[in-house]
């Protein structure tokens, strides 16, 4: 008998400010998230990461109650006051639900609107990074140490992730200023190497895409009238 499937992971919610977030970094939503998770965004772009998370919540709320919506008037049950009553509270839950949305994607635009100017501003011309330098960066975001072999003496770093980076290449990175070696603990104990606010900088913008006009702009999400609660 063949083993069950692994479960399929459930996707995120779209949130209909992804394209916003987007083109004002020039990431797609995923591997915005990807970068939260692994340390390389610096304070603003890890906030709006934060409330786009939020957001995205909150849009599965909204997605939730338009579904049983569409199933509680899909001819499936009787016609009768339990129906009614049904559908009664599930209108007052996806108000709800929708009042938390526009809530969450106000403070998505909150924080996003200063990444949009910093994006059409004229940027500082970024150190150019090789393959090489870009997926060291990336392995010491996640957590790294610089190690000496008592035996040979040689000197290199090891990420969380298993990754072996040269010395040369962390002098190298340092030397830039975009790591920083804490040098307190003993050497062959291991020495902690992390990302300076220059490298998440330098590292974030390493893949973004070039872009040639600046992002639309977009009205903020309209409110509606404030519609009196259901008492149930």
């Amino acid at each position: 008998m063949s083993p069950e499937p692994a479960p399929t992971p459930p996707r995120r919610a779209v949130s209909p400010l992804d394209h916003r977030l987007e083109a004002a970094t020039g990431h797609d939503i995923d591997t915005l998230w990807t970068y939260r998770d692994r340390g390389v965004l610096d304070e603003a772009h890890a906030h709006l990461v934060d409330q786009h998370r939020e957001a995205a919540k909150a849009q599965t709320g909204v997605v939730f109650y338009l579904r049983l919506l569409n199933r509680l008037s899909s001819g499936e049950f009787d016609v009768d006051d339990a129906l009614f009553a049904r559908i009664d509270r599930a209108v007052y839950h996806l108000e709800q639900a929708s009042a938390a949305r526009d809530a969450a994607a106000r403070k998505v635009l909150v924080a996003l609107e200063p990444i949009e100017a910093a994006a059409t501003a004229p940027a500082p011309r970024a150190m150019q990074l090789s393959t090489d330098d870009h997926a060291a960066l990336l392995a010491i975001a996640g957590g790294a140490k610089l190690y000496e072999h008592l035996l040979t003496g040689r000197m290199s770093v090891t990420s969380a992730s298993g990754t072996r980076i040269p010395h040369a290449k962390l002098q190298r990175l340092e030397g830039a200023g975009l790591v920083v070696l804490d040098t307190g603990p003993p050497v062959h104990a291991g020495q902690p190497v992390s990302l300076t606010d220059a490298g998440r900088a330098t590292l974030f913008a390493a893949r973004r895409a070039p872009t040639t006009q600046p992002p639309k702009s977009f009205s903020r999400p309209a409110t509606s009238p404030s519609t009196p609660a259901r008492r149930h």
